[in-house]
């Protein structure tokens, strides 16, 4: 019933593209903080891969995706350190980060619903493995910058993630192609996230002072 399509070529390209763009961004925040670059590539290898391998840890998954293909590593740290060399020629750096940080956290959520699938896990541990994979490196990167995690200070976040997982894991009873749905998620996780940054759509906020009023 909860059944989603198989690893297909679209999501494995759109996966690289992904550990690229991750990179990219946590030497955006790299450099904010003036990282040397060591600790700029070394971070950028933490937030690309970071969500997968927790995702993987949790799940009993081996060997992590790292390990097995040493190539995220390079791709990961390589993006990272081309960000610093061309970091000065884009102006619109806060844009770059967000339009980045959005296709990570799209892809890495596809990729986790994948693999928790041919797991056989259930449907909410699916929905769970893709939110840990979307959202965990980039916490990893906001808490090494010393900064608030997007997760707990920005527009929709999290929610994002869930949507995103919930649109791959149950639509493909449509009997849609494996790579036009795994495209039609990307387009609504992305479009998703974008509007809610542009629009400022925002989850409620508890407030609690501890001062009440008697």
């Amino acid at each position: 019933m909860w059944s989603l399509p198989p690893t297909d070529s679209v999501l494995h390209f759109l996966s690289l593209a992904a550990v690229a763009a991750q990179g990219m961004t946590a030497a955006l925040a790299a450099g904010r903080r003036s990282m040397d670059w060591l600790g700029v590539c070394f971070l950028g290898c933490i937030t690309a891969l970071g969500g997968g391998t927790l995702r993987d840890l949790f799940l009993g998954h081996y060997p992590l995706a790292w390990v097995q293909n040493p190539i995220y590593l390079a791709l990961a740290g390589g993006a990272a350190f081309l960000t610093i060399l061309f970091a000065r020629l884009v102006h619109r750096l806060k844009v770059a980060f967000i339009v980045l940080d959005a296709i990570g956290l799209v892809v890495f959520t596809m990729a986790g619903c994948d693999v928790a699938w041919q797991m056989d896990a259930s449907l909410p541990i699916v929905i769970v493995s893709g939110m840990v994979t979307g959202c965990a490196g980039g916490v990893l990167r906001d808490v090494l910058c010393n900064d608030v995690p997007l997760l707990f200070r920005s527009e929709l976040y999290a929610s994002v993630s869930v949507v995103t997982g919930l649109f791959y894991a149950t639509a493909f009873g449509l009997k849609l192609n494996a790579e036009l749905w795994t495209i039609l998620t990307f387009v609504l996780g992305i479009s998703f996230r974008l509007l809610a940054v542009r629009y400022k759509w925002e989850m409620p906020k508890f407030v609690f002072t501890g001062d009440e009023e008697r």
